[in-house]
């Protein structure tokens, strides 16, 4: 097995969010029985948001509660959604009387789930709206009777941006509404020069040949769309923006929010380079970054690679991205 710092695999989830709300109990509690984690104080009168998952994506969803994010965290086991009565049960406990956002990455358990707890949640009066995130470039095949377009790190800015205009005191479908658009412009691709590594699992989920990388991978431990030459640090990333911008048809004068993303094994170190290749592709090709963000958000376990995810900007979003969040994984 490979050297992890765990006590039982079965139970890394629940002792990782345990830990996690020890660290931060003025922002967030973690109950055990349920698995939900929510906001230390409730917050009052204000449409509530509440996204989840499978575990294995830390710091999301969890890292991601608090002031100007989400108010609850429903987690998976790893790799897998929560199940319809857990996230019912989130939804409940994210409703303070004006409804509840739910923001789902584009995978089929947890659409469904999500989808089932919003009709038991409206059987209990609370109104929900869905958010459905879905910007991974590298699984964009044009084919509509598919599965359509994974959820990456995108929902990052989603919860942002939302959290922002909920805090701000705006309605249920204005908050919804606002999450789609930020979620049908956003678009993310990423690569892994090693994928992660399953708590007590001795190999990692694929194996990579010496002098290659894995492009267009997911967040689940998912192969990629092929395999390139191993580069510089500005060689790989032009394999990310340059699609990106092509995707988003950015032009000349473009302006973007940039975000640089860890897959969970990645140094700080080499993300900062990451970041500045970003930079530096995106002004070569005319694009302005209007804001940028460089760390581990969107993870898949201990994956050595990087994503970058750009959302074209307006004078619309910057400022409720700009607006106050304090949450244990994102604060300014």
């Amino acid at each position: 097995m490979r050297p992890q710092i765990v006590n039982h695999p079965e139970n890394a989830t629940e002792h990782a969010l345990e830990g996690l709300a020890l660290t931060h109990p003025h922002l967030i509690a973690h109950d055990p029985v349920t698995g939900l984690v929510t906001r230390a104080r409730p917050a009052r009168d204000k449409v509530g948001l509440v996204s989840g998952g499978g575990s294995g994506h830390e710091p999301l969803h969890a890292g991601f509660v608090g002031t100007g994010m989400l108010d609850v965290a429903v987690p998976g086991a790893l790799y897998a959604s929560p199940t319809a009565l857990q996230v019912q049960a989130g939804t409940v406990a994210a409703d303070s009387g004006r409804g509840v956002v739910q923001i789902v990455k584009n995978y089929t358990g947890d659409v469904l789930n999500f989808r089932i707890a919003g009709e038991l949640a409206e059987d209990e009066a609370v109104l929900t709206e869905v958010v459905l995130v879905d910007d991974d470039l590298a699984t964009d095949r044009g084919d509509a009777d598919g599965p359509g377009r994974r959820g990456t790190a995108a929902v990052l800015a989603v919860e942002k941006i939302c959290g922002a205009a909920s805090e701000a005191g705006a309605g249920l479908a204005e908050v919804a509404a606002l999450g789609r658009r930020v979620a049908g412009r956003a678009r993310t691709i990423g690569l892994a020069l090693r994928a992660g590594t399953h708590p007590g699992a001795a190999e990692p989920a694929f194996v990579l040949p010496d002098g290659v990388i894995e492009l267009g991978v997911g967040i689940h431990g998912e192969r990629g769309t092929g395999r390139v030459p191993l580069a510089d640090a500005d060689g790989l990333i032009a394999h990310l923006v340059d699609p990106l911008a092509e995707a988003l048809a950015l032009t000349r004068g473009s302006s973007v929010i940039a975000v640089v993303n860890g897959l969970g094994g990645t140094s700080p170190l080499e993300l900062s380079i990451a970041a500045r290749a970003t930079h530096h592709r995106l002004k070569d090709l005319g694009v302005t970054v209007a804001r940028s963000l460089a760390g581990t958000y969107v993870t898949s376990l201990d994956m050595h690679g990087v994503s970058v995810t750009l959302l074209p900007a307006d004078d619309d979003l910057l400022p409720l991205w700009d607006a106050p969040v304090r949450t244990p994984a994102l604060t300014w």
